[in-house]
C-alpha cells in the first residue's frame, strides 16, 4: 500500500492508496512559516496512527509539496517513524511529461502531477490521437493547467483560491467577518456572511467555466479540438454543483492517483 501525502500552502493531505484507488484521506492545515515544527510532527503522527487503526500497513511513501521547509520536516518524521525513505516527487521522481513552460523549473510539482494523471487515466488511447485537457485544481490557489492532445504540459492559468480569498477579505477589511466556507443557500445573499459565500461560490463557479470557455477558445484558435475538462482538489466536493453540467470529469484524488502511478517501486 502506498502513502501519499501532498503538501500544499495551506493544507497537507494524505491519502492511503491501494492498487490506485484512493482508500482513505486525512487532511491538516500547514503550520505558518517559522512554527514549531513538533505540532507539526504531533499531527502527522496522530495522522500515521489512525491509519495503522484501520489495519493499513505501507511499504512506499511518495510526497509532493510545495513547501520546502514542511518538505523536510514530514521527511524526518516518516524516516522515524516508518523506517525507511520517503521518495520525493522533483527530486528523486521526475513526471514524465514534455514541460513547455519558458522555464520549466518555476510549475509546481502538484500541478504537473495532476496534469499526468489526467494524460494517464483521461486523455488519449493509445489506439487514437486524443484531446487537449484542461486541468482545473481546487486548491490554496486555483490553478488551469492545459495539456496538449500530443501530451505535453503547456501552462496555464493561476487565481486566488476560496479560503485564501475569504481570508484576505478577512484580514483587509474592516468589517467583514472571518467565515466557514459552506455553499450558499441562495445567490442573493441576506446577511454579510451569506453575502460572502454567495460572491465566493457562484463568483469561483463563473469564473471555472468563464476561464474554461476561454481556454477552449485558444485551443481551437491553435486548430486543436475541444479539451476534455477535469476539476480536482480539496475543495471539489463545496464546488461541484456551482460549476458547469459540462465539467464532467470530477476527480477530487486526482493528485494522489499520479503519485500512485508514479509511485517507482
Amino acid at each position: 500500500m502506498l502513502l501519499a501525502i501532498d503538501i500544499g500552502n495551506t493544507t497537507i493531505a494524505l491519502a492511503a492508496v491501494h492498487k490506485g484507488k484512493v482508500k482513505a484521506v486525512q487532511r491538516m492545515d500547514t503550520p505558518p512559516s517559522g512554527g514549531d515544527p513538533r505540532v507539526l510532527v504531533s499531527r502527522l503522527n496522530k495522522a500515521l496512527a489512525v491509519f495503522r487503526k484501520k489495519g493499513y500497513i505501507f511499504n512506499k511513501v511518495v510526497l509532493c509539496s510545495v513547501v520546502p521547509k514542511i518538505l523536510t520536516v514530514v521527511e524526518r518524521t516518516i524516516v522515524k517513524s516508518m523506517g525507511f525513505e520517503p521518495k520525493v516527487v522533483g527530486r528523486d521522481i521526475i513526471v514524465p511529461i514534455k514541460n513547455r513552460y519558458k522555464d520549466p523549473k518555476q510549475v509546481g510539482q502538484d500541478r504537473l502531477v495532476g496534469a499526468y494523471a489526467a494524460l494517464r487515466l483521461y486523455g488519449k488511447p493509445a489506439c487514437r490521437p486524443g484531446r487537449p485537457l484542461v486541468v482545473i485544481d481546487l486548491g490554496t490557489a486555483i490553478t488551469f493547467d492545459v495539456v496538449s492532445a500530443r501530451g505535453e504540459y503547456l501552462g496555464g492559468a493561476i487565481v486566488p483560491g476560496l479560503r485564501l480569498s475569504a481570508e484576505s477579505l478577512f484580514l483587509k477589511t474592516a468589517l467583514l467577518p472571518k467565515i466557514v466556507l459552506k455553499a450558499p443557500g441562495d445567490i442573493i445573499g441576506k446577511t454579510t456572511e451569506e453575502s460572502m459565500l454567495s460572491g465566493l461560490f457562484y463568483g469561483y463557479g463563473a469564473l471555472c467555466q468563464g476561464m474554461v470557455d476561454l481556454l477552449t477558445r485558444s485551443i481551437a484558435a491553435s486548430g486543436r479540438v475541444r479539451p476534455k475538462v477535469v476539476m480536482t482538489g480539496g475543495h471539489t466536493r463545496l464546488m461541484k454543483k456551482f460549476v458547469s453540467p459540462k465539467i464532467r470529469i470530477i476527480d477530487e484524488n486526482l493528485v494522489f492517483k499520479g503519485m500512485a502511478l508514479l509511485a517507482p517501486f
